[in-house]
């Protein structure tokens, strides 16, 4: 099985204290997050050998960033930057739980980030991107074009979750730069107010016969699958013109933040395993509840014989 690649910022992360006040002297926890090396994380303890391309700066944090990932045993080619730092975020807490995430983005070594080495995209089995990227700088943003035509030439498969981050950039900047990346992508991954962004048009239901829609909307762009992720409800995938469902189960949420990824990294584990499109969506689900009831943004990503057997649970409709 050739790796899953995936290209994108990790930064350094610090989490204020439960009440949430910085005080002097108070502890603040670091962690790192990342939307693409979650997924790669994610994908690593389901057993698919995974890759994560990366630009940090030469500082402790670059450190940290690219030692975490590495220990979670996934492929680490992340160039030094000598000149710009490694990006920062801050997990603000209220009553223990996640209220808002700040970035320290801007100017930082990912930003500034043009190149890849070709080989590692042309050779991979699966190349993984999302919104996040082309929304810092114009570098990125160019390097993921590149990178969607490169893996095309080479035949592979490209997935793209829009993920979009209002706080990078206005609907109005980022709805066509969006439309044309899902547009060119292969398995498209999306919320309901994301595929709207994506389609131009106001945000309707959350419920699966409005995920239909936007799903069968988005696939006439182009991808030949459409995954559209329904939060505590579950999701649906659109594959070959057929609709399959799956409910998620309940879960007490302690943080939400980073199911979306832990989500698309068990339904891709399903894909590269040849698993069915139902269970890709089991996976995928079992995965993002896994991540809703532990903190953190992927410390909770459960192993492979966590994720259980075939449950059946998945809902065909043709």
């Amino acid at each position: 099985m050739k790796p899953v690649v995936t290209l994108g910022e990790t930064m350094a992360l610090l989490s204020t204290p439960p009440w949430g006040r910085v005080t002097a002297g108070a502890a603040l926890p670091a962690g790192i997050g990342g939307a693409e090396s979650n997924v790669a994380i994610g994908l690593a303890r389901l057993g698919v050998e995974s890759c994560w391309l990366s630009r940090v700066g030469d500082d402790a944090l670059g450190d940290f960033v690219t030692r975490e990932i590495r220990a979670e045993g996934v492929r680490v080619l992340a160039e030094r930057d000598p000149d710009a730092p490694t990006g920062l975020m801050l997990k603000e807490m209220r009553a223990g739980k996640p209220r808002r995430v700040r970035y320290y983005r801007r100017g930082s070594a990912f930003s500034k980030m043009s190149t890849v080495d070709e080989s590692v995209i042309t050779s991979a089995g699966l190349v993984h991107l999302t919104g996040i990227t082309p929304a810092l700088g114009r570098g990125p943003a160019k390097l993921v074009e590149h990178v969607m035509e490169l893996a095309h030439g080479a035949s592979v498969p490209v997935s793209f979750d829009v993920n979009h981050r209002a706080t990078l950039w206005d609907a109005e900047e980022a709805a066509p730069v969006l439309a044309r990346l899902v547009a060119a992508a292969d398995i498209v991954f999306a919320g309901p107010e994301e595929a709207a962004l994506v389609l131009s048009r106001e945000p309707g239901g959350d419920d699966f016969a409005a995920g239909e829609e936007l799903a069968r909307a988005l696939a006439a762009t182009g991808p030949r699958t459409v995954v559209v992720k329904l939060g505590a409800l579950g999701a649906l995938s659109l594959c070959n013109g057929e609709i399959h469902r799956g409910r998620a189960s309940a879960v007490d949420v302690v943080d939400p933040v980073g199911a979306g990824d832990a989500f698309v990294a068990g339904y891709l584990s399903g894909v590269v395993a040849g698993a069915s499109v139902p269970e890709s969506v089991r996976l995928g689900n079992a995965a993002g509840a896994a991540v809703c009831a532990m903190p953190g943004d992927w410390e909770g990503f459960p192993v492979k014989e966590e994720l259980g057997p075939v449950t059946g649970e998945g809902e065909v409709l043709r």
